[in-house]
């Protein structure tokens, strides 16, 4: 129920680091049942969908240790691959479908509740099961549940019908255990997924081709621990690079992966937006008259729809006209609702955003729909005039660490207020 306050008005100034991928560690974390052993992961971010996970895998049998950006999984003890009595936890979040990769790979067998998330548009699991069933696997789904089971899991062949990181990270957890060769054409290629094969690799998997479009992937009998840090978050990274633009700013985002932001970068340059590249940082420096763009999101290394919405907003304040054009999930514009309400000037039409700039934006009370969206709502209140209330930032929570406190140490004025639930007699 807490609520985030922001006076806008100050640009954003100095440094900040970036924590380790969101979307990449929790396919890390449910690999590491992959194995009977101990493993290190550093770079760990502290937000409540990784909270999540690793409570669901301490009920699930493994021994979790955390501390600041570490945590050590220990899955020497056998796992609980029926997942059934956890469904208020895995149905809050998406990444829990990666507990069916890993279980299958491990025991041949899983129950898991479906997945939640954020309601961003339809995101079914069919090319998951496509997957797992051209491994050998059997796939039922009754009462809110996938149940799998599988005699052998041998290697195969799949086409993804459409490229999706979830399924491409998903079917590369079970085939790492399956017979032979295993091949994922039309795979996804973003950042997480070179993160989680090379993760996989150092427990001993045998992955080639994480990053490109065909991943081949050699079954192993045996896997084991092994020491690993997660890589950048790239969206985490253009949140920020946003948000220094939008407020006029001047800000060094550093441990991140250039490369990483380059579909990022070229759109912000094109608004008239300074960017200088370093080794392992990017420094932004926002302008006074940046000018509107067209963005059309894609998979990597297109522009991510993760960005969409904090991109909306700086378009918003751009001079002339802005399109966005949404490709990946057809309901992704919940928020233009709330950035109406501030004064946007934002037309919606099926999958496509025409923005015209205004001035400025004004504060009002307005409320996170989604995690992405949540962000943005605090760009929008970063320069809006006046005082702005976010509302629902529990959204903003699952993937966003110390927000607010990076915000501050950046010169943003931002407070959480903690609003208590009324307890009726």
């Amino acid at each position: 129920m807490d609520t985030f306050i922001i006076e806008g008005g100050h640009p954003l100034n100095g440094e900040v680091a970036i924590s380790g991928a969101k979307n990449a560690v929790l396919g890390i974390i449910p690999a590491a049942i992959l194995c009977s052993c101990s493993s290190k992961i550093d770079n760990v971010p502290d937000i409540k969908d990784v909270n999540k996970i690793v409570a669901i895998l301490e009920k699930m049998g493994a021994e979790i240790y955390r501390e600041n950006d570490t945590l050590i999984i220990n899955t020497d003890k056998p796992i609980n691959y029926d997942c059934s009595e956890y469904e208020e936890e895995t149905g809050k979040m998406r990444a829990s479908y990666y507990l069916l990769g890993a279980l299958l790979g491990r025991y041949h067998k899983a129950i898991v509740p479906l997945p939640g998330g954020c309601n961003i548009g339809d995101r079914p699991i069919d090319q998951h099961i496509k997957g797992f069933e051209a491994l050998g696997a059997k796939v039922l789904i009754e009462h809110g549940q996938v149940k799998m089971t599988a005699d052998r899991l041998i290697g195969a062949d799949i086409y993804l019908d459409v490229v999706s990181v979830g399924a491409t990270i998903n079917i590369m957890l079970a085939a790492t255990r399956a017979e032979g060769m295993t091949i994922i054409e039309n795979a996804a290629k973003e950042p997480h997924i070179v993160d989680v094969a090379n993760f996989l690799n150092l427990m001993g998997a045998n992955i080639k081709g994480a990053g490109t479009d065909t991943i081949k992937i050699k079954g192993v009998e045996e896997m084991h621990g092994c020491e690993y840090s997660v890589v950048p978050d790239q969206i985490t990274a253009g949140t920020y690079m946003m948000a220094a633009a939008a407020t006029c700013g001047n800000v060094l985002v550093k441990n991140v992966i250039p490369k990483h932001m380059e579909a990022v970068t070229a759109k912000m340059r094109e608004m008239g937006v300074e960017i200088i590249e370093e080794d392992n940082g990017i420094r932004v420096i926002g302008k006074e008259n940046i000018k509107g763009c067209k963005v059309k999101t894609l998979p990597y290394p297109g522009f991510p729809t993760d960005l969409q919405q904090p991109m909306a907003v700086l378009m918003s304040i751009a001079s002339g006209q802005s399109v966005i054009t949404e490709s990946i999930f057809e309901n992704r514009f919940k928020y233009v609702d709330e950035l109406r309400k501030m004064g946007a000037d934002i037309s919606i039409n099926g999958r496509v955003a025409n923005i015209t700039g205004v001035p400025t934006l004004s504060g009002t009370k307005i409320k996170a729909t989604d995690l992405r969206a949540g962000a943005a709502m605090v760009i929008a209140g970063l320069i809006a005039e006046g005082e702005t209330r976010i509302t629902d930032i529990q959204y903003i929570d699952r993937g966003y660490e110390k927000l607010e406190s990076n915000i501050r140490s950046l010169g943003g004025i931002i407070r959480r207020e903690a609003i208590e639930k009324k307890v009726e007699d």
